[in-house]
């Protein structure tokens, strides 16, 4: 019986992976589970797979949650979640929370050498050296990646030496405004951005993928899980999402993860590595219903998002943690109405132009650096 933290339960990766454990209850327990500001849904989490522990976004909320669960312990806010991160009887902490918070939570879980599913791209983007440092340090810590392009790639590599690689090959649905120009985006709308074609995801994900952002993390996160040179990492646009990425070998054969649009299987895959389960929740690919994939380059001149992180990425140290800070709050910003849509674009280049580079070798710099750029962005472009 393995037992899991769910860090991020009411969320997208969240749910699914409750969905995955329900579906095999003999092989995992629920320990821990943290949300938010859904409220009722962890209730009904709480109800249905009995933590022992929960955590929760306000103090507020934490006091109701100990008022009716007092056999339970509940914590709240960051350090309520570090705290989870770091729990003794934990198996495997899943991190699903989106953006830079779930890094500590991650640390906390290396360093009781926990099994660390991730699906944080924030953690290995603006932090990635700290940690394949902290993974050095603790050698039975492990992370095996949830998002589905590394975790695709993760298993196109099993059973191949990395020297054999040749290139990282890094799909992308080309997210909601696929083919459209820069003229069409001026006014795009939230409205409009939250409509992806393929995958239901959390807000923030979702306006990260119409921007092509969230592939710019991607490169940045392969850069730091596989080792593998920036110069060998290529970004395609496949509309059918079937692909999830490819690795391509020295010798020019190419391997590829494919399957439906459906995060349960990376989720379980993280769950069950090194071995591979059937599942009720799994659903099977129909081969026959396909009728194309196919295969495109990105336009750099409208979805600039992936350009700008190859640059964060070559320039290293705590550049790519200032374009994902940037990114966050740029974001949260178009997310309230206070900017336009391609001014998230403008956001983090100017953001990483006005940064002073420094090393990226302990959590202290990086959390400064963090702080630094969101004050940054929010002085410049918060303002009512």
């Amino acid at each position: 019986m393995k037992k899991i933290t769910i860090l991020g339960s009411t969320g997208s990766i969240g749910t699914n992976a409750l969905k995955v454990i329900g579906a095999k209850q003999e092989e995992f327990q629920v320990l821990g589970i943290s949300g938010y500001s859904n409220f009722e849904l962890l209730k009904e989490q709480i109800e249905k797979f009995d933590p022992k522990y929960i955590c929760i976004g306000s103090k507020d909320k934490a006091d109701i949650l100990k008022n009716l669960y007092p056999e339970k312990v509940v914590y709240f806010g960051d350090d309520g979640l570090k705290t989870m991160g770091g729990l003794e009887e934990a198996d495997i902490v899943l991190t699903a929370i989106s953006g830079a918070i779930g890094i500590e939570a991650t640390v906390e879980a290396i360093k009781k050498e926990k099994r660390v599913a991730l699906a944080n791209k924030e953690t290995m983007v603006a932090a990635g050296e700290y940690i394949n440092n902290l993974l050095k340090k603790y050698p039975k810590a492990e992370i095996i990646p949830v998002d589905s392009e590394h975790s695709a790639l993760f298993q196109s590599i099993q059973g191949s030496n990395y020297k054999e690689i040749k290139t990282l090959i890094i799909t992308a649905s080309g997210g909601t405004f696929r083919g459209k120009t820069l003229e069409d985006l001026k006014e795009v709308t939230v409205e409009q951005a939250l409509k992806h074609p393929n995958w239901s995801m959390g807000r923030k994900i979702t306006i990260d993928s119409s921007t092509l952002i969230n592939k710019g993390l991607e490169v940045i996160e392969a850069h730091m899980l596989f080792g593998i040179d920036y110069d060998n990492i290529e970004v395609l646009v496949h509309p059918q999402s079937i692909v999830h990425s490819m690795v391509e070998f020295v010798d020019n054969s190419i391997i590829a993860q494919i399957g439906v649009p459906d995060m349960k299987l990376p989720i379980q895959y993280a769950f069950t590595y090194p071995n591979r389960e059937g599942s009720c929740e799994l659903e099977r690919l129909n081969l026959k219903k396909l009728k194309e994939l196919s295969f495109d380059q990105i336009n750099n001149n409208v979805f600039k998002g992936v350009e700008l992180a190859f640059y964060a990425g070559k320039t290293g140290k705590t550049m790519p943690c200032v374009f994902n800070s940037a990114n966050e709050v740029a974001v949260e910003l178009f997310l309230k109405g206070k900017i336009k849509f391609l001014q998230i674009y403008e956001i983090i280049k100017k953001a990483m132009e006005q940064h002073s580079i420094e090393e990226a070798d302990n959590l202290e710099t990086i959390k400064k650096v963090d702080k630094e750029t969101r004050k940054w962005v929010y002085d410049n472009y918060g303002e009512d």
